[in-house]
């Protein structure tokens, strides 16, 4: 049975993130090219295909837990773990409980392993340091320390050529839940579309958008099953949008729940676009709602 290499992190966002890659190109960081910054909270893990899904939902559950206005961590200084291994880090500090308590969340099966040390929150600078940078480097970077705020979590896969490439995030909080007492769903708010949902819209024959900048995807589940997904984003011509929703799940207004919460999360994050363009396709949403078909006026 096939099976994937997988990953738990926090990944760091710019500026702070450009600043910690200076940091690991001064030092010779071999896996600078492979590895974006980060926080690791489950190392590699191997992980049978089947299982996937089990994975996706152990982040859900383990991001629900989590404040939704994100731990505030403190980046800095720079250590080493000589000379036990020729490693050097960012220590992390800040709210260190909270983040013990989502790694506990998130180090269960399938996502958990056999460990060879403690679990000890740093972002890696170098993992292969000379003696002398070992030696040095934390006396010339003792002063180097960022706070950052983190509010959502990423699961990575290697790829070809070692390469980790974060294939699923969930955000702090929890999903919102809609239409209580009657055909529930569960929305969550992600930067990406999760390996669940892109299965969903390729059986559908949609072909999703790779949008170059910055998205918001809202997933609709129920009873755990994906039903519909849209997402967001700004384009070369402004603001676009678009929401498709299973074959087995049309007509029970589970489209219209996820274009509100598309349109409620861009406003939280304060795009800068005044309307969101439908992007039509082969069998969009908005192929069967004439009223969505032009501009949302945000």
């Amino acid at each position: 049975m096939a099976r994937l290499r997988l990953g738990v992190a926090l990944l760091l966002r710019p500026p702070v993130a450009d600043e910690v890659d200076g940091l690991r190109r001064a030092l010779g960081d071999g896996a600078l090219a492979r590895i974006p910054a980060h926080l690791t909270l489950v190392p590699p893990v191997n992980v049978r295909e089947a299982e996937l899904g089990a994975a996706l939902k152990v982040l859900r559950r383990a991001a629900a837990g989590a404040p939704a206005a994100g731990l505030a961590l403190t980046l800095g200084p720079v250590r080493s773990f000589a000379p036990a291994s020729p490693v050097l880090y960012l220590g992390v500090g800040g709210d260190l409980e909270a983040l013990q308590a989502l790694r506990d969340r998130i180090f269960v099966k399938p996502l958990s392993r056999p460990l060879t040390f403690p679990f000890v929150p740093h972002v890696t600078l170098a993992d292969e340091a000379s003696p002398a940078q070992l030696e040095a480097a934390p006396a010339v970077l003792s002063g180097y320390a960022r706070v950052v705020t983190v509010d959502r979590v990423h699961l990575l896969r290697e790829a070809v050529g070692r390469r980790w490439e974060p294939i699923a995030d969930v955000a702090f909080g929890g999903p919102a839940t809609v239409g209580r007492g009657g055909l529930e769903l569960e929305l969550t708010v992600s930067e990406s579309i999760d390996p669940e949902a892109l299965e969903v819209l390729r059986a559908g024959g949609v072909v999703p958008p790779k949008p170059e900048g910055r998205a918001v995807v809202v997933t609709a589940r129920r009873h755990g099953a994906v039903a519909g997904t849209g997402m967001a984003w700004i384009g070369p011509d402004g603001g676009r949008i678009e929401v498709f929703v299973a074959a087995d799940d049309r007509r029970q207004g589970i489209g219209g729940h996820v274009l509100a919460a598309l349109e409620s999360a861009v406003r939280q994050q304060g795009w800068e676009c005044s309307a969101l363009i439908s992007r039509c396709g082969p069998a969009p949403f908005y192929g069967s709602r004439s009223a969505y078909s032009k501009a949302i006026e945000l």
